[in-house]
């Protein structure tokens, strides 16, 4: 209790356990449930003490219940409270429920400490915030609705076509972005939209002389068709005619190999100073071709980026060009070279790139090495990376997780994996002599994958 609260202090008699006198007298306290409207504490001489407080409607109070009454010192005998109405009870016993909540906590503390005080603060701080909170929880509620609200009957009085037609006028005039008419274009831009009238997109760039057996897309919709294996191998050889040498398309097959392998091995996340304790192994399967030679170039880019290169290539009395000079730029790395089936790790390694088929030499497949190299493939359940595999028309040894094809696919299986494709530098003009309009698929990449449709 505040000081400003108490009015009057009395020192008034109990009645006793045989006393049939009941606490009526209005001037002295109470008689609507006992310890509600006063706070009684025994002294030592048998005498309670009784604080009285007024009724206020602005300030708060420290009492569970309490009736709307304005006079607090009216008497309700249960004659009085029997003859009254039913709807004045149900009011009373709204606002005393809502009285309780609002004054559990100081109610609660006064109940279990009847004889506690709780200390005063004072200040005219604490008087501020204290009429704040009058301000905000001292009224009670005056009158009661007896009916819900109607939501569907004032959400039908909402007229919203009138609201958005005065939201886009005040858009208008102000000069503001509309937001919320798709008819007009916005009135800003971001940095990397294209402001000017552009032509409608063309996805078929590419088009082939001869009806294709598959076709191919790429991740923003671009059709690559795939073209025969002769039509292919005339394409390198008049790029050969015009400069782009075999020297050449073995070092740029090798780079986007190289390149393409190192994405699958992890990339950054794999190979930095702080993973020198696990460098990546990889098998390189070459045979005696010139797809044997862009493996060799591979390998050697991948020994030259710390991966440990496995280099397989059989003995033959007679080897070609390309690959008696990929042999000796190979051997000035630190990579590893082996020519026997044994010679080959029996724990399975990161990565198998497979450049064992070609076209020409079919009769290799008879070979003892080469049954034995595919069995040992086979085996060791790495992931297989095939570099320019032929045509599935004859059915391959091994199975590949990822093809990757050059300037152009051929019309590769199933067991050929995922296609991706390699730019070898091949001008647009050379396309266009063999027939073939072609506009570049690739954007800023030199390999791209490619899905089949």
């Amino acid at each position: 209790f505040r000081a400003g609260d108490i009015t009057e202090l009395k020192i008034l008699e109990i009645p006793g356990p045989g006393d049939s006198r009941q606490c009526g007298d209005s001037q002295h306290m109470d008689t609507a449930m006992p310890g509600v409207g006063c706070q009684v504490g025994p002294s030592q001489n048998g005498t309670g003490k009784v604080l009285k407080k007024p009724m206020s409607s602005s300030a708060p109070q420290n009492i569970p219940r309490r009736t709307d009454m304005k006079s607090q010192d009216i008497v309700i005998s249960p004659q009085q409270q029997c003859s009254k109405s039913y709807m004045d009870r149900h009011m009373e016993t709204l606002s005393q429920s809502k009285g309780f909540r609002r004054r559990h906590n100081s109610w609660s503390s006064s109940s279990r400490h009847p004889n506690q005080v709780t200390p005063k603060k004072s200040g005219l701080k604490n008087g501020q915030m204290k009429s704040k909170d009058d301000e905000c929880f001292g009224d009670d509620i005056d009158e009661i609705p007896d009916t819900d609200f109607d939501f569907e009957g004032n959400l039908a009085l909402f007229d919203k076509a009138a609201v958005f037609e005065e939201i886009e006028t005040y858009e208008r005039r102000s000069g503001t972005r509309s937001r919320g008419t798709p008819n007009e274009k916005p009135a800003r831009y971001r940095h990397d939209e294209n402001i000017l009238e552009s032509e409608p997109i063309v996805y078929r760039r590419i088009v082939v002389p001869q009806n294709p057996h598959k076709e191919f897309c790429t991740d923003s919709g671009l059709v690559v068709p795939s073209v025969s294996y002769e039509l292919h191998k005339k394409l390198l050889a008049v790029a050969e005619k015009h400069g782009l040498t075999l020297e050449r398309r073995l070092e740029m097959t090798g780079v986007c190999a190289s390149q393409m392998a190192l994405s699958l091995l992890g990339g950054p996340n794999r190979l930095n100073p702080k993973n020198v304790h696990q460098r990546p192994t990889v098998a390189l399967l070459c045979g005696p071709h010139v797809k044997g030679a862009q493996g060799i170039s591979c390998g050697r880019h991948l020994s030259n980026h710390d991966v440990h290169v496995i280099l397989f290539l059989p003995n033959f009395v007679k080897m070609l060009e390309s690959i008696t000079n990929e042999l000796n730029l190979f051997s000035k790395t630190q990579g590893q070279q082996v020519s026997s089936v044994k010679d080959l790790p029996d724990t399975p390694v990161d990565l198998v790139i497979n450049c064992l088929d070609c076209h020409e030499n079919a009769f290799l497949r008879d070979q003892p090495w080469y049954k034995a190299v595919v069995d040992w493939a086979n085996q060791n359940r790495a992931p297989v990376l095939s570099i320019d595999p032929p045509i599935s028309e004859m059915e391959l040894g091994i199975d590949a997780k990822w093809s990757l094809a050059l300037g152009l696919p051929l019309p590769l299986g199933e067991r050929a994996g995922r296609v991706y494709l390699c730019d070898i530098g091949i001008p647009q003009k050379v396309f266009q002599e063999v027939g073939i309009n072609y506009h570049s698929p690739f954007g800023c990449k030199f390999v791209i994958p490619l899905h089949s449709t």
